[in-house]
Parts: C-alpha cells; sequence; structure tokens
C-alpha cells in the first residue's frame, strides 16, 4: 500500500464527517414522519355488568390455612375502663304488684312527771330601828348649827348587818347643811336594828332611816 499524506488524511476525515451529518439529517427526518396508528390507541367501548350476572368461582382452599387470629375487638381485657355517656332515661315498667301504704302509729306520748308543788312563799321581814326595846340615842344637834339656826330633815340609807349593827351608811337625801348630815351620821353609827328575816333566819338588809333637825322657840 501506498502511504497516504497529509493531504489525504485530511480528505478522508472531511468525508467522513459529511457521512456523519447526513445521517443524523436522515435520522431527524425520520422522526418527524407520521406514524401508523397504534393498536392501543384504537377506540374501545366499556359496559357496565351486574356482578349477579357474573358466574361464580368457589374459592380453592389452601394446602395449608393460616392460623386463625382473633379479631382485635376480641383481644381486648376483660377489665376494661368504663365509658360515660349520657342516656335518656328509660320509661319505668309498670309495676306487676302494689304494697299498700301502712298507716303510721302516732307515738306514745311519754308519761310526763307530775309538777312539784310549788313551795310556800316564804315571808320577808324588814328591817326597822324603832322598837322601843332598842333604846336607840338621839343625834346631838351641833352648837354651831344651833347658833347659825340651821334646820333640816336627813334620810339615811343603812345596810343592817344580820346581827343587827350598821354595816354602811350612805345620805340618801342631804339636809343642806354638813353639820346636820354628819351628826345623823355619828348618831347611827352606834344605833342597833331589828335585823330583817326570811322565814326565821336573819338577813342582810337596808333601811331608810329620817331624822328631823328642828330649833324648838
Amino acid at each position: 500500500m501506498t502511504k497516504l499524506g497529509a493531504g489525504g488524511k485530511r480528505g478522508l476525515g472531511l468525508f467522513a464527517l459529511i457521512l456523519l451529518l447526513h445521517g443524523l439529517l436522515l435520522a431527524w427526518l425520520s422522526g418527524l414522519a407520521p406514524r401508523p396508528p397504534d393498536e392501543a390507541a384504537r377506540p374501545f367501548s366499556m359496559r357496565m355488568v351486574a356482578a349477579e350476572s357474573l358466574p361464580r368461582e368457589k374459592p380453592t382452599p389452601l394446602a395449608n390455612p393460616p392460623p386463625h387470629r382473633p379479631s382485635p375487638a376480641k383481644l381486648r381485657p376483660a377489665t376494661s375502663a368504663p365509658v360515660l355517656a349520657i342516656t335518656s332515661p328509660a320509661p319505668a315498667a309498670a309495676a306487676a304488684f302494689s304494697v299498700p301504704v301502712q298507716p303510721v302509729a302516732a307515738p306514745m306520748a311519754a308519761p310526763q312527771a307530775a309538777a312539784p308543788a310549788p313551795a310556800a312563799p316564804v315571808a320577808v321581814t324588814a328591817a326597822s330601828f324603832d322598837a322601843d326595846y332598842l333604846h336607840n340615842p338621839k343625834p346631838v344637834y351641833p352648837a354651831l348649827s344651833r347658833r347659825m339656826g340651821e334646820e333640816g330633815r336627813v334620810v339615811l340609807k343603812v345596810m343592817v348587818r344580820p346581827d343587827g349593827t350598821a354595816d354602811t351608811i350612805e345620805i340618801a337625801n342631804s339636809s343642806s347643811y354638813p353639820r346636820l348630815d354628819q351628826a345623823a351620821r355619828d348618831a347611827v353609827q352606834h344605833w342597833r336594828f331589828v335585823p330583817a328575816r326570811r322565814g326565821e333566819t336573819p338577813v342582810a338588809a337596808s333601811v331608810r332611816v329620817p331624822l328631823l333637825f328642828r330649833l324648838e322657840e
């Protein structure tokens, strides 16, 4: 074989490139050509058939049936949490029998104890100071009151002990002259009294003692 020069190699390469471009052009043109209609693109029609009209096939029993598993509802524990629900009350069924209402017996009144007889009132005797046997002296008329012409009436409230002596002495009504009031107190302080009595028992009680201071003409 004869060896090609550089110019020959270049010509062969250019020729191969032209052939490749023609092949690609033919392939592109063949892709643009319309294709015959495909079988899958043909129109078809569909009709609804009732399930009862179709023949039923009996299921073929399996050689090794799977083990029976209980439904989830049966797997619930026996002691499930109670469920609260609001339900309308059902009408009560009529009773087949009735019990007559028994009359309630009135409670028996407890016997009342006889009221105790009222105690007889105890006689109370007031204290006194004017008994003759007491020999109580009269108050001393103050000399200055005589010269000043002081006169008046004094009423003393005396608390008498059960033994008949004076306990406390208060001026219930004053004579308006302190000397006359004090003279009355000094005299009654040493008096003897008939004590008050409740029944036969001497008790403490108060008595009013009036004293009159008057100058005689």
